[in-house]
């Protein structure tokens, strides 16, 4: 089985990507959907996260208040590093054991979302890295859509490398200016090369 791994900046386009490489029956899995369910209510992660920033991350309800760690762990590359060092191993777990379910199932194809590919060096484990890009000028614009403010923008862009690092050491590049039409073709010639 090949395993590609999937990455790219904030709003330039993976969930798209997945949905689309989905949609042409490829399994895909996205190490951000992972990370909200490893906090959910009655998960071990939640608890440790708890114990770590404090009673204020929950909701009154049990669930994480996630705009509040965020405020946390963007003000603070320690209080990041804290909050990664609790959640990146469990979810690099989730998704290698995904990985191996789809290998024994003979997939002949498995894609791995990972915004954090180069920066957690996850790159070892996949055969070929896409990365998914835009400008900087449309990535602010989506970023501001999203109803992120200037200052939430610049912290958590800074939380991630360029992207034109990231293009650089990926083996695809999928340029995502265009309609998702042109998104799905570039895809497409991607999956018929592999």
């Amino acid at each position: 089985m090949k395993t590609f791994g999937l990455t790219g900046g904030l709003g330039m386009g993976k969930s798209a990507a997945a949905e689309i490489l989905r949609d042409q029956g490829v399994p895909v899995v996205d190490t951000d959907e992972l990370a909200r369910q490893l906090v959910q209510p009655g998960e071990p992660a939640l608890a440790e996260i708890q114990n770590a920033f404090g009673q204020e991350i929950l909701a009154p309800d049990g669930h994480l208040r996630r705009a509040e760690l965020a405020r946390i762990v963007f003000a603070d590359a320690a209080e990041r590093e804290k909050l990664e060092a609790i959640l990146h191993p469990r979810i690099r777990a989730a998704w290698l054991a995904r990985i191996e379910s789809w290998r024994k199932d003979n997939r002949p194809l498995a894609v791995v979302v990972i915004p954090l590919l180069f920066e957690t060096r996850a790159e070892t484990f996949f055969d070929k890295i896409i990365c998914v890009a835009c400008s900087a000028a449309s990535q602010h614009q989506r970023l501001l859509a999203r109803g992120w403010n200037e200052e939430q923008i610049r912290q958590r862009t800074a939380a991630q490398w360029p992207v034109a690092t990231k293009i650089a050491r990926a083996d695809f590049v999928v340029w995502t200016e265009g309609t998702l039409a042109v998104h799905r073709q570039q895809l497409e010639q991607i999956l018929k090369k592999l």
